[in-house]
C-alpha cells in the first residue's frame, strides 16, 4: 500500500521539478549552469534535503512520462526544456517556423493581445504551439481556450527569430498584433 501512495505522488515531482528548473533552483540550494543544467546527483540530493525526496529511477520516469516533455536529461545532467523566468540561455539554434504557428489563452486576454501582441512577460520567450490541439490545452489551463493563429512564415521572412524546443514548443522574443489572427 505505501508503494502505491509513492507512485501518486511521484507525478507530483513534475511541478517540483519545473518550479525548482525554470524559476527558484536557489529555494533548494542548487545552480544552474549558464545554459540551465544540473547536475542529477546534485538535484537529488538537494530534492531530499528539502522535503521531496526522489530516487533516480522515478526521477526517470517524471521525466519520460511527463507528457508535455518538460526536462532534457543529457548524460549526468538534467534542466528545463524552456519556460524560465531566471536568466539562462538555452543556446537553441535559430529554426525557420512553419507557415502558422498557434497560441492557447483566454478570451479575458484578447484586449491586451489585440493592442500590444503576445509578450513574453515573466519568460524569456512566448511559447508557440505547432497544432490548435496542443494550443487549446495550454489555454484551458486558465479557462475556456481561445486559440490564436499566428504567422510565423511571415513574421520569419520578416526577420523574427524562432527556435523550437528539444520538447516541440516553439519560441519567439514576441508576436506583434500584426501577425496575429483572432478568429478563424
Amino acid at each position: 500500500m505505501k508503494d502505491e501512495k509513492r507512485v501518486v505522488r511521484v507525478p507530483r515531482d513534475s511541478v517540483d521539478l519545473s518550479k525548482h528548473l525554470r524559476h527558484q533552483p536557489d529555494r533548494i540550494g542548487i545552480a544552474l549552469d549558464p545554459h540551465g543544467w544540473t547536475e542529477i546527483d546534485t538535484l537529488l540530493r538537494a530534492a531530499a534535503a528539502h522535503g521531496f525526496p526522489i530516487t533516480r529511477a522515478e526521477l526517470d520516469h517524471v521525466v519520460a512520462a511527463n507528457d508535455k516533455k518538460r526536462f532534457t536529461v543529457e548524460g549526468t545532467r538534467i534542466r528545463a526544456a524552456q519556460g524560465h523566468t531566471i536568466p539562462v540561455d538555452l543556446d537553441l539554434p535559430p529554426a525557420e517556423p512553419p507557415a502558422y504557428l498557434y497560441h492557447g489563452t483566454v478570451a479575458a486576454r484578447l484586449p491586451s493581445i489585440r493592442e500590444e501582441g503576445l509578450r513574453s512577460m515573466a519568460r524569456h520567450h512566448v511559447h508557440l504551439s505547432r497544432d490548435r490541439e496542443t494550443a487549446t490545452r495550454v489555454g484551458a489551463r486558465r479557462g475556456r481556450p481561445v486559440v490564436l493563429a499566428v504567422d510565423a512564415g511571415a513574421m520569419h521572412q520578416g526577420g523574427h527569430v524562432f527556435h523550437v524546443s528539444a520538447n516541440g514548443v516553439w519560441l519567439t522574443a514576441a508576436v506583434p498584433p500584426r501577425y496575429i489572427r483572432f478568429s478563424g
